[in-house]
């Protein structure tokens, strides 16, 4: 067995013993996945052991957040392997204790003066939940990276379709730790959400296939049916390419090549889709797939609402259509893969 295997043998035992829940106000994340993750020392792979992390490669980060993300994890875990702490690492700042989960604030205006922040991080993924915030904020010489303790901060209680918080932090001159901005930090932001996706609709196909293999209608499987299987023959289409476009641009952020079309293609390729995988799912399911009893609305709504995060398909697509633009496109796009 691999390493990166063990990380997800692991990971699955843990999920295992946490059944995912509807999210609600009262109960916002599941901070006892959260400690058990902890405990285990999976809350910092791929993160260098002298700064505090767990050690590994990129690869075992990716792996663990995909396994959450299949299973319907509610923790911070992927903005703060593939996100938050990689950048704040690259500006140069002291990584925070990986047991205390740490997030990231692309959006919203900030300042930064003197070392303290102010204005308003919107927007943000599990606000309320985390203790920590890397946040993209203004400074006399252009936008930084900004490190924050937001333990003691109020949030706003928004949330997204499947109960994630996402909300906002006012912050009035809160002191803070300030570096140069990663260059890629939101394409990686980007390819976390694609990351996510894809492991969810690869999941959310295989359970469609189980069921209508068992699910007898007519006197036959459901599988049975020629309408049936086109559907499932177009999910697996889908899943497939998102899966081949997500896993090239991780790994060419592995090599440390330029990652911002990579990470926009599989964006875009994951956001798309989602609408042809989950409606099909609920389709083949019937109203059964409807019922809050039932497992598959736990990744539909959370495909749902990630596809629309760290940028929607518009947004990216309006970053691949500019690096093509006056040049042959065939070869910068098949160049992603």
């Amino acid at each position: 067995m691999s390493d990166q295997d063990l990380v997800v043998s692991t990971v699955r035992e843990i999920l295992a013993g946490h059944e995912p829940t509807q999210l609600t106000p009262d109960r916002r994340w599941d901070a006892e996945l959260w400690a058990d993750l902890a405990e285990a020392g999976l809350t910092g792979v791929g993160l260098p052991e002298e700064a505090g992390g767990s050690g590994g490669e990129l690869a075992d980060a990716v792996a663990v957040v995909a396994t959450l993300a299949a299973g319907a994890g509610a923790v911070p875990v992927a903005e703060q392997l593939l996100v938050a702490a990689p950048a704040v690492l690259a500006a140069g700042l002291e990584l925070p204790p990986v047991d205390q989960p740490l997030s990231v604030s692309v959006a919203g205006a900030v300042r930064v003066e003197d070392g303290r922040l102010t204005g308003t991080a919107t927007d943000v993924a599990w606000a309320g939940v985390v203790h920590w915030l890397a946040v993209v904020a203004a400074g006399p010489d252009g936008d930084v990276l900004a490190l924050v303790d937001v333990s003691g901060l109020e949030a706003t209680h928004a949330a997204n379709l499947a109960g994630e918080p996402r909300g906002s932090y006012v912050l009035d001159g809160v002191p803070a730790q300030v570096g140069p901005l990663p260059a890629d930090l939101r394409a990686r932001y980007a390819l976390a959400r694609a990351v996510q996706l894809s492991a969810a609709a690869e999941t959310v196909l295989a359970w469609t296939v189980q069921y209508a293999g068992e699910r007898v209608q007519f006197g036959r499987p459901l599988a049975k049916f020629q309408g049936i299987q086109m559907q499932l023959a177009q999910m697996a289409g889908e899943v497939t390419a998102v899966t081949a476009l997500v896993d090239a641009a991780v790994q060419r952020l592995d090599r440390g090549e330029p990652v911002e079309l990579a990470a926009a293609a599989a964006k875009v390729r994951a956001g798309a889709a989602v609408d042809v995988v989950a409606r099909q799912a609920h389709q083949v399911h019937g109203a059964i797939g409807f019922t809050q009893e039932h497992r598959l609305h736990h990744l539909t709504k959370r495909m749902w609402s990630w596809r629309d995060e760290a940028g929607n398909e518009l947004t990216w697509a309006r970053v691949l259509g500019a690096a093509v633009a006056g040049e042959d496109p065939w070869p910068v796009l098949t160049g992603l893969v």
